[in-house]
């Protein structure tokens, strides 16, 4: 018996003397502190009952008493009070916050508005109580020939009135009548 615990301590140590390790994990996930995890999400986002956007993310870590989302590829459709398209929104990762009602993309940022404007920023800030788009950081917006780039930008969800910040600048193209 004495030997047979012998060896089995022996070849214990002898398993643990390998060079290789146990894998290691990356670093924190918002998995790690999700109150649940969503692998598909879709929700409907309103202001006073009335619809003004659809909200769907690849996967989304509930977190914070479920008041905040930490969404992954979340892609919004933005409508008017009656419904109406107004746009979508891509972005690689996003932030819903119920509390501020607000929803943050990061990363590749783009917005398709319906007259054919696009918008690219690296970070967009949706806020649902008073419908405006914003952002800090650079952007272009292009319209055919047509670009503006700028630092930083706010406007309603329908981009009318769209206001730079700074560092603003923009091409055009005219028709020139011939004579």
């Amino acid at each position: 018996m004495r030997a047979a615990l012998m060896l089995f301590a022996a070849a214990a140590l002898a398993a643990c003397s390998g060079k290789s390790q146990p894998p290691v994990a990356a670093g924190a996930s918002a998995a790690d502190s999700a109150d649940q995890v969503f692998i598909g999400m879709k929700t409907v986002m309103t202001t006073d009952g009335v619809q003004r956007a659809t909200l769907i993310a690849d996967t989304a870590f509930v977190l914070d008493d479920q008041t905040r989302f930490d969404l992954r590829r979340p892609h919004v459709t933005f409508t008017t009070e009656t419904g109406a398209p107004q746009g979508t929104m891509e972005a690689n990762k996003g932030m819903y916050n119920t509390r501020l009602q607000t929803l943050e993309g990061w990363g590749d940022v783009f917005i398709r508005m319906v007259d054919g404007r696009t918008l690219k920023s690296p970070h967009v800030i949706y806020n649902q109580m008073n419908h405006t788009v914003s952002s800090d950081t650079t952007y272009t917006i292009t319209r055919g020939n047509d670009v503006q780039s700028g630092i930083g930008f706010t406007a309603d969800q329908s981009f009318f009135p769209f206001t730079c910040l700074r560092a603003c600048k923009g091409a055009t193209s005219v028709k020139v009548p011939e004579k």
